[in-house]
């Protein structure tokens, strides 16, 4: 019997995924990216004078998904990126096949911290996945308009039409549900684009994946809502280096639940 997803006030989720598409939910053995480490970086250049990353890190990925939180210019992104490159994947966004380095501020481009980035797989290299870097989502979708030009089916993949007739959040989701289904998924601030219910429809879009045991998320955010996600590790990258947290410990969520609870403190404290 085909499940049926909703929101807990009973509204329908969206996208194909919640509708039609039907997945084997066991847990399956695949190849994990189970270590990200970095030895010291002092080479003159920005990145030595990024105070999480200067000292090196180790990180254990022991979940399905994994968070990386902190503020801009932490740090979070630039790994991220370090390990899309270290994938294969484009870093103007996409996969192993959209690996054409053109488009605004990418040109050539190559991240300085792939160099000195050492990944451990578990059992073994993992080649299928996706980068998405929200900033840069406008250069994939015309990537693919492009790709479309000689081969109309392409956007079949994309809910039928291009990314670009579609609305940020619309497209985003249709990325989500229609090229989603086995790797590694690197993930650079998804709830850009995301109203809350539509981030809680991507909740249930990495909650179907992670039971599966056949993909295995990696995420930059700022949202205290996608940090939530049971079961997940999490890891804040600040100052002093870089360390695993509880989602009640970051500052998204601590700050986003007390100005919720009580915002008239803060705004009388703001605009006084």
């Amino acid at each position: 019997m085909q499940k049926n997803y909703t929101l807990p006030d009973g509204r329908p989720l969206f996208g194909k995924l919640a509708r039609n598409r039907k997945f084997v939910l066991k847990q399956q053995h695949m190849p994990f990216l189970s270590r990200i480490s970095l030895p010291s970086i002092h080479d003159g250049s920005y990145l030595q004078h990024i105070p999480s990353l200067s000292n090196g890190l180790r990180l254990e990925l022991k979940t399905n998904v994994t968070f990386f939180v902190g503020e801009n210019g932490s740090g979070k992104s630039t790994v991220l990126e370090a390990v899309a490159e270290h994938c294969g994947f484009s870093l103007r966004g996409g996969n192993r096949n959209h690996n054409l380095k053109t488009g605004w501020r990418f040109e050539g481009y190559e991240t300085p911290l792939a160099d000195y980035l050492q990944l451990g797989w578990t059992p073994k290299r993992i080649t299928e996945g996706f980068f998405m870097r929200a900033e840069s989502f406008f250069n994939f979708a015309s990537y693919i308009d492009e790709l479309a030009v000689d081969d109309g089916r392409i956007l079949r993949a994309y809910g039928g039409r291009s990314l670009h007739e579609q609305s940020h959040g619309e497209s985003f989701l249709n990325l989500f549900n229609n090229q989603f289904e086995s790797g590694i998924y690197i993930l650079d601030e998804p709830e850009a684009a995301l109203s809350p219910a539509r981030i809680l429809a991507f909740m249930a879009v990495i909650n179907t994946l992670d039971k599966s045991g056949r993909a295995q998320f990696l995420i930059a955010t700022h949202s205290p809502m996608l940090i939530c996600y049971p079961g997940a590790t999490i890891y804040q990258f600040d100052d002093t280096g870089v360390h695993e947290t509880t989602y009640q410990d970051t500052e998204h969520y601590s700050l986003t639940k007390s100005f919720l609870d009580n915002p008239a403190v803060y705004l009388r404290h703001l605009m006084e």
